[in-house]
């Protein structure tokens, strides 16, 4: 009975391990094309205005066929003068390259986000880049 019990904790400590250890791999950010979005919401005070909205853009990216690395933020509170923590929302996403970013903006479930989504900001703000290195300047 002993040795069960030994066993069973030692097999239980190895899956605990593996989990922590997949749970903190970080996701690989596709460095070709970046897609940053800034929302500011009409009633940013609304509870239910931001669940609403939050649980639209998580069904949008979990059904997303070409965005790759996946962010949703908010202000983080930075007292700093260079630091605009005015909107309700950011997004970060990253693709392959342009030509996949234009594919997603016509994908129907960007199409169905902002479809359910839209009414509840007054405000959008993207900023898409490339990398740039000090080869090409």
């Amino acid at each position: 009975m002993r040795t069960i019990f030994k066993i069973s904790i030692f097999l239980l400590l190895c899956f605990s391990a593996n989990s922590l250890q997949a749970q903190e791999q970080p996701a690989e950010f596709d460095q070709h094309f970046t897609h940053v979005v800034y929302f500011w919401l009409k009633n940013p005070d609304s509870v239910q205005d931001r669940k609403d909205f939050l649980v639209s853009l998580e069904k949008f990216l979990e059904n997303s066929e070409y965005a790759k690395t996946k962010f949703i933020g908010k202000p983080a509170g930075t007292p700093r003068e260079v630091v605009d923590g005015s909107f309700t929302f950011s997004l970060i996403l990253t693709f392959p390259s342009a030509e996949i970013q234009d594919l997603y903006q016509k994908e129907p479930a960007h199409l169905k986000f902002i479809e359910e989504s839209e009414h509840l900001w007054e405000k959008v703000v993207v900023y898409d880049s490339l990398p740039a290195t000090s080869e090409e300047e």
